[in-house]
C-alpha cells in the first residue's frame, strides 16, 4: 500500500473515531510506553515519510519543522481575552498552547503544553486519559490573570494517527482554534517598546512574531527525559517574552529552565531586580538532570527588565552567545 493510501486509511479511521467521540487509543487498546521505560516494539510503528502530514490533518492545524527534527504545532488561544494587572495578554506572549512531535525509535514522541480555562481542565484530562496521553504537570504560569488560566503539560508515545486523534479529542473539549496559519502572524514589531534596548541589556537577540519579542536560551548541557534528549523546541530552553504594556513600558513573562542548585540564586536575582516569580514547578517526570521551571512577570522600562533577566541568566548554566 502506498504512503498516500496509508494516509487516507488512517484519516478515514480518525473520522470514524471523531464521529463516535472516542479517541483512537481507546479503540485500539494501546497505550504509550511510560517515559522512563522502553517504547513498545510493535510492527508498523516506524514513522513513514508522511507522518507530518498525518499529524497536521488530524489536528486540523499545520505544524512547522524546528531544529532537531521536531515538528511543532502552535495552537495559540486567540479565542481568549486575558488581562493581568490591566495589561491585555497577546496569544503569543503567554497563551500559546503547543504540541511538539519527534521520532523516537519506531514511534513518535509528543510533548506539549495546553493553555486551559479552569472549566476546561477536567474534561481535557478525561479525554487524555482515555486516549493514553500522560499528564505530566498542571499549574499556573501567571498570577492575577482574568480569567484565570491553567497550563497542562502532556507526553506520549505511539503512531502519528493515534497520538493526533487522542490530542484532537482533548482539544475539542476547549475553544482552542484549530484552523489558520502555523503560528503567530500579523504585527512584526512590538508596538511602543524599545526591543533593541531590551536586547542589549539582556545580552541576547530574539525575534518578533505576533507583536511579541521572544528569546530562547538553551542550556549548555543536554536535557533528557526517559533517556531521550529533549530538543529545545520541545521545551528544554529558557523562554523570555516581551510585549508592550503602554507608556513605553514592556511586560515580560516566560520560564527559566533550572537545575535544583540554580533555583534559589535565580529567584533572588529576579526579586532583587523587581521581577515577580509567579511559579516554580516541574514539566517532565523522568528528566535528567532534574529540571525545574521558574515563571516570572514584570512591567517596567524594557532596558531595566533586560538587566534583571540578564542577572538571572548569569546564574544558570545557559549556552553562551558568540
Amino acid at each position: 500500500m502506498t504512503h498516500e493510501n496509508l494516509r487516507r486509511s488512517a484519516l478515514a479511521g480518525l473520522a470514524l473515531l471523531a464521529a463516535a467521540g472516542v479517541p483512537a487509543f481507546a479503540q485500539q487498546g494501546n497505550s504509550p510506553a511510560p517515559p522512563g521505560g522502553a517504547p513498545a516494539q510493535q510492527e508498523g510503528l516506524t514513522p513513514n515519510a508522511d507522518w507530518h502530514r498525518t499529524v497536521d490533518d488530524a489536528l486540523g492545524k499545520p505544524g512547522t519543522e524546528q531544529p532537531g527534527g521536531v515538528w511543532r504545532v502552535s495552537l495559540p488561544r486567540s479565542d481568549l481575552r486575558v488581562t493581568v494587572d490591566g495589561v491585555g495578554i497577546r496569544p503569543g506572549f503567554a497563551l500559546g498552547s503547543w504540541l511538539a512531535f519527534h521520532p523516537h525509535g519506531q514511534e513518535l514522541m509528543v510533548m506539549g503544553d495546553l493553555v486551559l480555562l479552569e472549566s476546561e481542565v477536567a474534561p481535557v484530562m478525561r479525554r487524555l486519559a482515555a486516549g493514553g496521553i500522560e499528564v505530566t504537570a498542571l499549574h499556573n504560569h501567571l498570577l492575577r490573570a482574568q480569567p484565570a488560566t491553567m497550563y497542562l503539560h502532556v507526553a506520549g508515545h505511539g503512531e502519528a494517527p493515534r497520538l493526533a486523534a487522542a490530542l484532537r479529542a482533548a482539544l475539542q473539549e476547549t475553544a482552542t482554534p484549530l484552523q489558520g496559519a502555523p503560528g503567530p502572524t500579523g504585527d512584526e514589531r512590538v508596538e511602543g517598546v524599545d526591543t533593541a534596548a531590551f536586547a542589549r541589556a539582556l545580552g541576547r537577540e530574539g525575534r518578533v512574531a505576533g507583536g511579541v519579542y521572544g528569546v530562547s536560551v538553551p542550556r549548555a548541557e543536554p536535557v533528557r527525559d526517559g533517556g531521550m534528549e529533549v530538543p529545545t523546541a520541545m521545551g528544554s530552553a529558557t523562554v523570555i517574552n516581551l510585549q508592550g504594556a503602554g507608556n513605553g513600558k514592556g511586560a515580560i513573562t516566560g520560564d527559566f529552565v533550572l537545575t535544583a542548585e540554580e533555583v534559589v540564586p535565580v529567584q533572588r536575582a529576579l526579586v532583587e531586580h523587581g521581577i515577580e516569580v509567579t511559579a516554580i514547578h516541574n514539566h517532565m517526570l523522568n528528566d535528567q538532570p532534574r529540571i525545574f521551571f521558574m515563571h516570572f512577570w514584570g512591567v517596567d522600562d524594557p532596558e531595566k527588565l533586560g538587566r534583571g533577566l540578564r542577572a538571572a541568566l548569569e546564574r544558570t548554566n545557559s549556552r553562551r552567545t558568540g
